[in-house]
Protein backbone atom coordinates (compact mmCIF):
# COMPACT_ATOMS: atom_id res chain seq x y z
CA UNK A 1 0.00 0.00 0.00
CA UNK A 2 2.92 2.36 0.68
CA UNK A 3 4.07 1.63 -2.84
CA UNK A 4 0.62 2.67 -4.05
CA UNK A 5 0.85 6.02 -2.29
CA UNK A 6 4.37 6.74 -3.55
CA UNK A 7 3.15 6.39 -7.12
CA UNK A 8 0.88 9.42 -6.73
CA UNK A 9 3.80 11.67 -7.66
CA UNK A 10 5.69 9.42 -10.04
CA UNK A 11 3.73 7.30 -12.51
CA UNK A 12 5.35 4.93 -14.94
CA UNK A 13 4.11 4.30 -18.47
CA UNK A 14 3.73 0.72 -19.58
CA UNK A 15 4.91 -0.18 -23.09
CA UNK A 16 2.20 -1.44 -25.39
CA UNK A 17 4.14 -4.64 -25.91
CA UNK A 18 3.50 -5.70 -22.32
CA UNK A 19 -0.26 -5.52 -22.69
CA UNK A 20 -2.18 -8.74 -22.73
CA UNK A 21 -4.35 -9.33 -25.76
CA UNK A 22 -7.18 -10.38 -23.46
CA UNK A 23 -10.74 -10.93 -24.52
CA UNK A 24 -12.18 -9.96 -21.14
CA UNK A 25 -12.70 -6.21 -21.10
CA UNK A 26 -11.27 -3.91 -18.47
CA UNK A 27 -13.85 -1.81 -16.61
CA UNK A 28 -13.49 1.60 -14.94
CA UNK A 29 -16.51 2.89 -13.02
CA UNK A 30 -16.36 6.64 -12.35
CA UNK A 31 -18.91 7.65 -9.70
CA UNK A 32 -19.09 11.39 -9.10
CA UNK A 33 -20.45 12.73 -5.82
CA UNK A 34 -23.57 14.95 -5.66
CA UNK A 35 -23.56 16.02 -9.31
CA UNK A 36 -26.75 16.95 -11.15
CA UNK A 37 -28.06 15.48 -14.38
CA UNK A 38 -27.49 18.77 -16.19
CA UNK A 39 -23.99 19.65 -14.98
CA UNK A 40 -21.79 18.23 -17.75
CA UNK A 41 -21.58 20.51 -20.76
CA UNK A 42 -22.36 17.45 -22.93
CA UNK A 43 -25.67 17.20 -21.02
CA UNK A 44 -26.51 20.81 -21.73
CA UNK A 45 -24.69 22.88 -19.13
CA UNK A 46 -23.61 26.30 -20.33
CA UNK A 47 -22.25 27.30 -16.91
CA UNK A 48 -19.27 24.93 -16.77
CA UNK A 49 -16.86 23.42 -19.26
CA UNK A 50 -16.08 19.69 -18.93
CA UNK A 51 -13.96 18.94 -22.02
CA UNK A 52 -12.42 15.66 -20.84
CA UNK A 53 -15.76 14.11 -19.99
CA UNK A 54 -17.29 15.61 -23.13
CA UNK A 55 -14.57 13.89 -25.15
CA UNK A 56 -15.56 10.55 -23.63
CA UNK A 57 -19.20 11.25 -24.47
CA UNK A 58 -18.19 12.18 -28.02
CA UNK A 59 -16.75 8.68 -28.47
CA UNK A 60 -19.34 6.87 -26.38
CA UNK A 61 -23.06 6.82 -25.62
CA UNK A 62 -24.99 9.26 -23.42
CA UNK A 63 -27.96 7.76 -21.59
CA UNK A 64 -30.75 10.13 -20.59
CA UNK A 65 -32.93 7.78 -18.51
CA UNK A 66 -30.43 6.24 -16.10
CA UNK A 67 -31.40 6.08 -12.43
CA UNK A 68 -29.49 5.61 -9.22
CA UNK A 69 -31.39 3.69 -6.56
CA UNK A 70 -31.37 6.25 -3.79
CA UNK A 71 -31.21 10.05 -3.71
CA UNK A 72 -28.37 9.98 -1.16
CA UNK A 73 -24.83 8.64 -1.18
CA UNK A 74 -24.34 5.51 0.98
CA UNK A 75 -27.38 3.55 -0.25
CA UNK A 76 -26.71 4.61 -3.82
CA UNK A 77 -23.20 3.18 -3.53
CA UNK A 78 -24.52 -0.05 -2.04
CA UNK A 79 -26.88 -0.48 -4.99
CA UNK A 80 -24.20 0.09 -7.61
CA UNK A 81 -21.80 -2.30 -5.82
CA UNK A 82 -24.21 -5.19 -5.19
CA UNK A 83 -26.91 -5.08 -7.87
CA UNK A 84 -29.46 -5.09 -5.06
CA UNK A 85 -31.74 -2.55 -3.44
CA UNK A 86 -29.84 -1.02 -0.52
CA UNK A 87 -32.84 -1.57 1.75
CA UNK A 88 -31.92 -5.26 1.74
CA UNK A 89 -28.75 -4.32 3.64
CA UNK A 90 -30.41 -1.73 5.92
CA UNK A 91 -28.47 1.18 4.45
CA UNK A 92 -31.07 3.76 3.51
CA UNK A 93 -29.37 7.10 4.25
CA UNK A 94 -25.80 8.28 4.50
CA UNK A 95 -23.76 6.42 7.11
CA UNK A 96 -23.06 8.82 9.94
CA UNK A 97 -22.06 8.39 13.58
CA UNK A 98 -23.21 5.34 15.52
CA UNK A 99 -26.05 7.09 17.35
CA UNK A 100 -27.54 8.62 14.20
CA UNK A 101 -27.36 5.34 12.32
CA UNK A 102 -29.24 3.59 15.11
CA UNK A 103 -31.85 6.36 15.33
CA UNK A 104 -32.59 5.94 11.63
CA UNK A 105 -32.90 2.16 11.91
CA UNK A 106 -29.81 1.46 9.83
CA UNK A 107 -26.82 -0.86 9.84
CA UNK A 108 -23.46 0.59 10.84
CA UNK A 109 -21.74 -0.72 7.68
CA UNK A 110 -22.41 -2.87 4.65
CA UNK A 111 -22.34 -6.56 5.51
CA UNK A 112 -19.27 -8.06 3.78
CA UNK A 113 -21.47 -11.01 2.77
CA UNK A 114 -23.23 -8.76 0.24
CA UNK A 115 -22.80 -9.96 -3.39
CA UNK A 116 -20.08 -7.49 -4.33
CA UNK A 117 -19.34 -6.98 -8.02
CA UNK A 118 -15.66 -6.51 -7.23
CA UNK A 119 -15.44 -9.82 -5.37
CA UNK A 120 -16.94 -11.76 -8.26
CA UNK A 121 -14.52 -10.14 -10.70
CA UNK A 122 -11.56 -10.79 -8.43
CA UNK A 123 -12.49 -14.46 -8.13
CA UNK A 124 -12.59 -14.57 -11.93
CA UNK A 125 -9.00 -13.29 -12.20
CA UNK A 126 -9.46 -9.53 -12.36
CA UNK A 127 -7.25 -7.09 -10.52
CA UNK A 128 -9.66 -4.96 -8.48
CA UNK A 129 -9.02 -1.53 -7.00
CA UNK A 130 -11.09 1.11 -5.22
CA UNK A 131 -9.88 4.71 -5.34
CA UNK A 132 -11.96 7.46 -3.76
CA UNK A 133 -14.95 7.84 -1.52
CA UNK A 134 -16.31 4.62 -0.01
CA UNK A 135 -18.98 5.59 2.54
CA UNK A 136 -20.29 2.06 3.02
CA UNK A 137 -18.73 1.64 6.46
CA UNK A 138 -16.05 3.17 8.68
CA UNK A 139 -16.67 6.82 9.48
CA UNK A 140 -17.00 9.23 12.41
CA UNK A 141 -17.05 7.06 15.56
CA UNK A 142 -17.62 3.75 13.70
CA UNK A 143 -14.07 2.46 13.78
CA UNK A 144 -14.55 -1.32 13.71
CA UNK A 145 -16.03 -1.60 10.21
CA UNK A 146 -14.35 -4.05 7.81
CA UNK A 147 -11.56 -2.72 5.59
CA UNK A 148 -12.45 -2.02 1.99
CA UNK A 149 -10.30 -4.94 0.89
CA UNK A 150 -12.73 -7.31 2.66
CA UNK A 151 -15.27 -6.49 -0.05
CA UNK A 152 -13.27 -7.93 -2.93
CA UNK A 153 -10.65 -5.29 -3.68
CA UNK A 154 -6.95 -6.00 -4.04
CA UNK A 155 -6.09 -2.40 -3.16
CA UNK A 156 -7.89 0.67 -1.92
CA UNK A 157 -7.31 4.33 -1.26
CA UNK A 158 -10.15 6.30 0.27
CA UNK A 159 -11.09 9.49 2.12
CA UNK A 160 -12.38 9.88 5.68
CA UNK A 161 -15.39 7.60 5.04
CA UNK A 162 -13.79 4.17 4.81
CA UNK A 163 -11.30 1.84 6.45
CA UNK A 164 -7.82 1.69 4.97
CA UNK A 165 -5.21 3.85 3.28
CA UNK A 166 -6.30 7.46 2.84
CA UNK A 167 -5.93 10.79 1.16
CA UNK A 168 -7.06 13.48 3.60
CA UNK A 169 -7.76 17.09 2.70
CA UNK A 170 -5.87 20.27 3.39
CA UNK A 171 -7.73 23.47 2.59
CA UNK A 172 -6.84 26.94 1.33
CA UNK A 173 -9.02 29.93 0.62
CA UNK A 174 -8.00 33.39 -0.60
CA UNK A 175 -5.93 35.12 2.06
CA UNK A 176 -4.84 31.96 3.85
CA UNK A 177 -1.12 31.52 4.52
CA UNK A 178 -1.18 28.15 6.26
CA UNK A 179 -3.37 25.30 4.94
CA UNK A 180 -6.08 23.98 7.20
CA UNK A 181 -6.83 20.32 7.79
CA UNK A 182 -10.25 18.73 7.99
CA UNK A 183 -11.27 15.22 9.06
CA UNK A 184 -7.95 14.72 10.85
CA UNK A 185 -9.63 12.27 13.25
CA UNK A 186 -10.03 9.87 10.32
CA UNK A 187 -6.35 8.92 10.64
CA UNK A 188 -7.46 6.36 13.23
CA UNK A 189 -9.58 4.60 10.58
CA UNK A 190 -6.59 3.17 8.73
CA UNK A 191 -3.43 4.16 6.97
CA UNK A 192 -1.01 5.05 5.63
CA UNK A 193 -2.34 8.59 5.28
CA UNK A 194 -1.28 11.24 2.78
CA UNK A 195 -2.40 14.85 3.23
CA UNK A 196 -2.93 16.87 0.07
CA UNK A 197 -4.83 19.94 -1.05
CA UNK A 198 -8.55 19.29 -1.24
CA UNK A 199 -8.56 21.04 -4.61
CA UNK A 200 -6.26 18.31 -6.01
CA UNK A 201 -7.63 15.16 -4.39
CA UNK A 202 -9.41 13.93 -7.52
CA UNK A 203 -6.01 13.91 -9.22
CA UNK A 204 -4.63 11.94 -6.26
CA UNK A 205 -7.25 9.25 -6.63
CA UNK A 206 -6.96 9.20 -10.44
CA UNK A 207 -3.18 8.88 -10.27
CA UNK A 208 -3.45 6.00 -7.80
CA UNK A 209 -5.94 4.30 -10.11
CA UNK A 210 -3.61 4.83 -13.06
CA UNK A 211 -0.67 3.29 -11.21
CA UNK A 212 -2.83 0.31 -10.22
CA UNK A 213 -3.93 -0.10 -13.83
CA UNK A 214 -0.33 -0.10 -15.03
CA UNK A 215 0.60 -2.82 -12.55
CA UNK A 216 -2.36 -4.95 -13.64
CA UNK A 217 -1.21 -4.60 -17.24
CA UNK A 218 2.31 -5.71 -16.30
CA UNK A 219 0.82 -8.72 -14.55
CA UNK A 220 -1.27 -9.44 -17.65
CA UNK A 221 -4.52 -9.25 -15.69
CA UNK A 222 -7.74 -7.57 -16.72
CA UNK A 223 -8.73 -4.87 -14.24
CA UNK A 224 -11.79 -3.43 -12.57
CA UNK A 225 -11.41 0.01 -11.00
CA UNK A 226 -13.75 2.15 -8.92
CA UNK A 227 -12.76 5.80 -9.33
CA UNK A 228 -15.09 7.58 -6.91
CA UNK A 229 -13.90 11.13 -6.20
CA UNK A 230 -15.09 13.36 -3.34
CA UNK A 231 -15.97 15.94 -5.96
CA UNK A 232 -18.37 17.63 -6.38
CA UNK A 233 -19.64 17.28 -2.80
CA UNK A 234 -19.69 20.30 -0.50
CA UNK A 235 -17.83 21.98 1.13
CA UNK A 236 -16.28 23.31 -2.05
CA UNK A 237 -12.54 23.93 -2.15
CA UNK A 238 -11.37 24.88 -5.66
CA UNK A 239 -7.88 26.24 -6.25
CA UNK A 240 -7.51 29.73 -4.78
CA UNK A 241 -7.19 31.22 -8.28
CA UNK A 242 -10.66 29.84 -9.15
CA UNK A 243 -12.47 31.07 -6.04
CA UNK A 244 -14.26 33.81 -8.00
CA UNK A 245 -16.89 35.67 -6.00
CA UNK A 246 -16.95 32.91 -3.39
CA UNK A 247 -20.64 32.13 -3.95
CA UNK A 248 -21.82 28.56 -3.53
CA UNK A 249 -22.66 28.24 -7.21
CA UNK A 250 -19.32 29.67 -8.36
CA UNK A 251 -17.33 27.42 -6.03
CA UNK A 252 -19.28 24.37 -7.20
CA UNK A 253 -18.67 25.12 -10.87
CA UNK A 254 -14.96 25.69 -10.25
CA UNK A 255 -14.68 22.34 -8.44
CA UNK A 256 -16.57 20.64 -11.28
CA UNK A 257 -14.19 22.02 -13.90
CA UNK A 258 -11.16 21.07 -11.80
CA UNK A 259 -12.47 17.54 -11.36
CA UNK A 260 -12.84 17.21 -15.12
CA UNK A 261 -9.28 18.47 -15.63
CA UNK A 262 -7.90 16.03 -13.07
CA UNK A 263 -9.51 13.07 -14.81
CA UNK A 264 -7.59 13.96 -17.95
CA UNK A 265 -4.40 11.98 -17.47
CA UNK A 266 -6.22 8.72 -16.80
CA UNK A 267 -8.65 9.18 -19.68
CA UNK A 268 -5.81 10.11 -22.04
CA UNK A 269 -3.81 7.05 -21.00
CA UNK A 270 -6.66 4.71 -21.92
CA UNK A 271 -7.64 6.53 -25.10
CA UNK A 272 -4.11 6.79 -26.47
CA UNK A 273 -3.16 3.13 -26.05
CA UNK A 274 -4.66 0.99 -28.80
CA UNK A 275 -4.85 -2.17 -26.71
CA UNK A 276 -6.59 -0.38 -23.86
CA UNK A 277 -8.82 1.62 -26.16
CA UNK A 278 -10.06 -1.53 -27.86
CA UNK A 279 -10.76 -3.47 -24.67
CA UNK A 280 -11.76 -1.05 -21.91
CA UNK A 281 -15.21 0.10 -20.84
CA UNK A 282 -15.50 3.33 -18.86
CA UNK A 283 -18.79 4.27 -17.22
CA UNK A 284 -19.30 7.77 -15.79
CA UNK A 285 -22.27 8.74 -13.60
CA UNK A 286 -23.27 10.47 -10.36
CA UNK A 287 -24.38 8.90 -7.07
CA UNK A 288 -27.44 11.15 -6.67
CA UNK A 289 -28.80 14.54 -7.63
CA UNK A 290 -27.27 17.92 -6.79
CA UNK A 291 -27.23 19.93 -3.62
CA UNK A 292 -29.66 22.83 -3.80
CA UNK A 293 -27.92 26.02 -4.90
CA UNK A 294 -24.87 24.17 -6.24
CA UNK A 295 -25.48 21.85 -9.20
CA UNK A 296 -28.45 21.59 -11.52
CA UNK A 297 -30.76 18.73 -12.43
CA UNK A 298 -31.45 20.29 -15.83
CA UNK A 299 -35.15 19.93 -16.73
CA UNK A 300 -35.95 17.78 -13.71
CA UNK A 301 -37.68 18.60 -10.45
CA UNK A 302 -35.98 18.10 -7.11
CA UNK A 303 -32.55 17.72 -5.58
CA UNK A 304 -30.41 15.30 -3.65
CA UNK A 305 -32.38 13.42 -0.91
CA UNK A 306 -35.69 13.74 -2.83
CA UNK A 307 -37.47 11.05 -4.87
CA UNK A 308 -38.42 13.43 -7.66
CA UNK A 309 -36.45 12.94 -10.87
CA UNK A 310 -33.79 15.49 -9.97
CA UNK A 311 -32.78 13.42 -6.96
CA UNK A 312 -32.51 10.00 -8.62
CA UNK A 313 -31.90 10.54 -12.34
CA UNK A 314 -28.20 10.64 -13.19
CA UNK A 315 -26.24 11.31 -16.37
CA UNK A 316 -24.56 8.18 -17.68
CA UNK A 317 -21.78 8.04 -20.24
CA UNK A 318 -20.52 4.69 -21.51
CA UNK A 319 -17.22 4.81 -23.39
CA UNK A 320 -15.62 1.86 -25.18
CA UNK A 321 -14.74 2.44 -28.85
CA UNK A 322 -13.51 -1.11 -29.30
CA UNK A 323 -16.63 -2.60 -27.74
CA UNK A 324 -19.41 -0.46 -29.21
CA UNK A 325 -20.88 -1.12 -32.65
CA UNK A 326 -19.64 1.04 -35.51
CA UNK A 327 -21.39 4.39 -35.64
CA UNK A 328 -22.43 4.46 -31.99
CA UNK A 329 -19.71 6.83 -30.85
CA UNK A 330 -21.18 10.21 -29.95
CA UNK A 331 -24.75 8.92 -29.90
CA UNK A 332 -27.53 9.56 -27.39
CA UNK A 333 -29.94 7.01 -25.96
CA UNK A 334 -33.02 8.92 -24.75
CA UNK A 335 -35.24 5.83 -24.55
CA UNK A 336 -33.76 3.07 -22.40
CA UNK A 337 -34.77 3.04 -18.75
CA UNK A 338 -31.99 1.44 -16.72
CA UNK A 339 -30.57 1.77 -13.23
CA UNK A 340 -27.49 1.46 -11.07
CA UNK A 341 -28.65 -1.93 -9.75
CA UNK A 342 -28.45 -3.15 -13.36
CA UNK A 343 -24.73 -2.41 -13.64
CA UNK A 344 -23.45 -5.35 -11.58
CA UNK A 345 -25.29 -8.09 -13.52
CA UNK A 346 -24.50 -6.28 -16.79
CA UNK A 347 -20.77 -6.01 -16.07
CA UNK A 348 -20.65 -9.66 -15.01
CA UNK A 349 -22.24 -10.59 -18.34
CA UNK A 350 -19.88 -8.36 -20.31
CA UNK A 351 -16.82 -9.86 -18.63
CA UNK A 352 -18.01 -13.47 -18.76
CA UNK A 353 -17.97 -13.66 -14.97
CA UNK A 354 -20.35 -16.00 -13.11
CA UNK A 355 -22.73 -14.34 -10.68
CA UNK A 356 -22.66 -15.57 -7.08
CA UNK A 357 -25.15 -18.40 -6.68
CA UNK A 358 -26.89 -16.60 -3.83
CA UNK A 359 -26.82 -13.12 -5.43
CA UNK A 360 -30.53 -12.67 -6.09
CA UNK A 361 -29.94 -9.49 -8.06
CA UNK A 362 -32.68 -6.88 -8.14
CA UNK A 363 -30.93 -5.51 -11.20
CA UNK A 364 -31.23 -7.06 -14.65
CA UNK A 365 -28.68 -7.69 -17.36
CA UNK A 366 -28.64 -4.58 -19.59
CA UNK A 367 -25.27 -5.28 -21.21
CA UNK A 368 -26.68 -5.12 -24.74
CA UNK A 369 -28.10 -1.67 -23.96
CA UNK A 370 -24.86 -0.39 -22.43
CA UNK A 371 -23.01 -1.46 -25.58
CA UNK A 372 -25.50 0.25 -27.87
CA UNK A 373 -26.87 -2.92 -29.45
CA UNK A 374 -30.47 -2.16 -28.50
CA UNK A 375 -32.55 0.56 -26.88
CA UNK A 376 -34.82 -1.67 -24.83
CA UNK A 377 -35.69 -0.76 -21.25
CA UNK A 378 -35.44 -2.93 -18.16
CA UNK A 379 -38.45 -5.25 -17.85
CA UNK A 380 -39.03 -4.62 -14.14
CA UNK A 381 -40.26 -1.50 -12.34
CA UNK A 382 -37.86 0.54 -10.23
CA UNK A 383 -38.75 1.10 -6.59
CA UNK A 384 -37.45 3.81 -4.27
CA UNK A 385 -37.70 4.65 -0.56
CA UNK A 386 -36.60 8.02 0.77
CA UNK A 387 -33.84 8.34 3.41
CA UNK A 388 -35.52 7.96 6.82
CA UNK A 389 -34.16 11.32 8.02
CA UNK A 390 -35.29 13.28 4.96
CA UNK A 391 -39.05 13.72 5.18
CA UNK A 392 -38.48 17.49 4.89
CA UNK A 393 -35.40 18.91 3.21
CA UNK A 394 -34.18 21.74 1.02
CA UNK A 395 -37.25 23.78 1.89
CA UNK A 396 -39.86 21.13 1.05
CA UNK A 397 -42.01 19.79 3.88
CA UNK A 398 -43.51 16.29 3.87
CA UNK A 399 -41.66 14.84 0.90
CA UNK A 400 -43.01 11.62 -0.65
CA UNK A 401 -41.85 8.50 1.17
CA UNK A 402 -41.94 6.03 -1.72
CA UNK A 403 -41.88 6.03 -5.50
CA UNK A 404 -41.97 3.66 -8.46
CA UNK A 405 -41.03 4.09 -12.12
CA UNK A 406 -42.64 1.67 -14.55
CA UNK A 407 -42.49 2.50 -18.24
CA UNK A 408 -43.83 5.98 -18.84
CA UNK A 409 -45.41 6.24 -15.37
CA UNK A 410 -43.96 7.54 -12.11
CA UNK A 411 -45.94 7.26 -8.86
CA UNK A 412 -44.99 8.85 -5.53
CA UNK A 413 -46.85 8.41 -2.23
CA UNK A 414 -46.59 8.12 1.53
CA UNK A 415 -45.74 4.89 3.35
CA UNK A 416 -49.44 4.05 3.59
CA UNK A 417 -50.16 4.86 -0.06
CA UNK A 418 -51.84 8.20 0.64
CA UNK A 419 -51.10 11.51 -1.11
CA UNK A 420 -50.47 9.77 -4.44
CA UNK A 421 -48.84 11.73 -7.24
CA UNK A 422 -48.76 10.30 -10.78
CA UNK A 423 -46.69 11.70 -13.63
CA UNK A 424 -46.55 10.68 -17.27
CA UNK A 425 -42.82 11.06 -17.88
CA UNK A 426 -43.23 10.50 -21.60
CA UNK A 427 -44.77 13.99 -21.87
CA UNK A 428 -43.94 15.53 -18.48
CA UNK A 429 -40.42 14.65 -17.46
CA UNK A 430 -40.30 17.68 -15.17
CA UNK A 431 -43.13 16.24 -13.02
CA UNK A 432 -45.26 19.37 -13.23
CA UNK A 433 -48.73 17.88 -13.85
CA UNK A 434 -50.04 15.39 -11.31
CA UNK A 435 -52.53 13.23 -13.26
CA UNK A 436 -53.42 10.81 -10.46
CA UNK A 437 -57.07 11.85 -10.61
CA UNK A 438 -57.27 11.01 -14.30
CA UNK A 439 -55.88 7.46 -14.04
CA UNK A 440 -57.26 5.73 -10.92
CA UNK A 441 -56.59 2.24 -12.29
CA UNK A 442 -52.92 3.00 -12.94
CA UNK A 443 -52.58 4.59 -9.50
CA UNK A 444 -54.13 1.55 -7.84
CA UNK A 445 -51.90 -0.91 -9.70
CA UNK A 446 -48.64 0.98 -9.13
CA UNK A 447 -49.50 1.70 -5.51
CA UNK A 448 -50.20 -1.97 -4.79
CA UNK A 449 -46.89 -3.07 -6.26
CA UNK A 450 -44.97 -0.26 -4.56
CA UNK A 451 -46.40 -0.97 -1.12
CA UNK A 452 -45.78 -4.70 -1.56
CA UNK A 453 -42.14 -3.99 -2.37
CA UNK A 454 -41.80 -1.58 0.56
CA UNK A 455 -43.24 -4.13 2.99
CA UNK A 456 -40.95 -6.86 1.64
CA UNK A 457 -37.84 -4.87 2.53
CA UNK A 458 -36.32 -4.62 6.01
CA UNK A 459 -37.84 -1.54 7.68
CA UNK A 460 -36.01 1.58 8.76
CA UNK A 461 -37.28 4.30 11.11
CA UNK A 462 -38.53 6.69 8.42
CA UNK A 463 -42.08 6.73 9.79
CA UNK A 464 -41.02 7.65 13.32
CA UNK A 465 -37.66 9.40 12.93
CA UNK A 466 -37.44 12.66 14.89
CA UNK A 467 -40.77 12.14 16.65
Amino acid sequence: MIRLLKTLLALSVVPVGLLQAASRPNVILVLIDDMGWGDFSCFGSEAASTPNIDHMAGEGIRFEQFYVDSPICSPSRVAISTGQYPQRWRITSYLNNRRDNQARGMAQWLDPRAPMLARSLRQAGYATGHFGKWHMGGQRDVAEAPPITDYGFDESLTNFEGMGAKLLPMTLKPGDIVPGRIWADAERLGGPVVWMQRSEITRGFADAALAFMNRAIRDQKPFYINLWPDDVHSPFWPPVAKWGDGSKRRLYLSVLEEMDRQFGRLFDRVRSDEALRDNTLILICSDNGPERGAGTAGPFRGFKTQLYEGGVRSPLIVWGPGLLPAGKGGSVNPESILAAIDLAPSILQLTGTPAPAEAGFDGVDMSDVLLGKTTRSRDKPLFFRRPPDRDSFFGVADLPDLSVRDGRWKLLCEYDGSQAELYDLAVDRGEHDNVAGDHPDIVADLKARLLAWHQSMPPDNGATYGR
